[in-house]
């Protein structure tokens, strides 16, 4: 069993920054890709970021292009999301995810994934 904790949630107001970080547990971390998604209430969960297992492969969704972006550590099993001029739309619970297969590239689809965190709640004031 992996476990995936998030930190650096938190309220904000609009146009300010933020990084979300995901640590896992274990020592198969650098040989999976990661990614970021997101839920708003009342939304469906809805695809933000990913990064392959390598760190050499990347894609964020149209949403938060030139604003959010991903990286990773893998000598610190560490996950990040580096969040700039955040807006109110941003305002969701953040979820980092663990893929299912072993040196993939990373997906847009929450089905590839297997493992969970528990969620960071940001919220960004107007």
């Amino acid at each position: 069993q992996v476990l995936l904790v998030e930190s650096g949630g938190g309220l904000v107001q609009a146009g300010d920054s933020l990084t979300l970080s995901c640590t896992s547990s274990g020592n198969s971390f650098g040989k999976y890709a990661m990614a970021w998604f997101r839920q708003a209430p009342g939304k469906e969960r809805e695809f933000v970021a990913t990064i392959s297992w390598g760190g050499h492969r990347w894609k964020v969704a149209d949403s938060v292009k030139d604003r959010f972006t991903i990286s990773r550590d893998n000598t610190r099993n560490a996950l990040n999301l580096r969040m700039n001029s955040l807006k109110s739309e941003d305002t969701a619970f953040y979820y980092c995810a663990r893929e299912r297969a072993l040196y993939g590239l990373g997906s847009e689809s929450s089905d590839d994934y297997a493992f969970w965190g528990q969620g960071a709640q940001v919220t960004v004031s107007s």
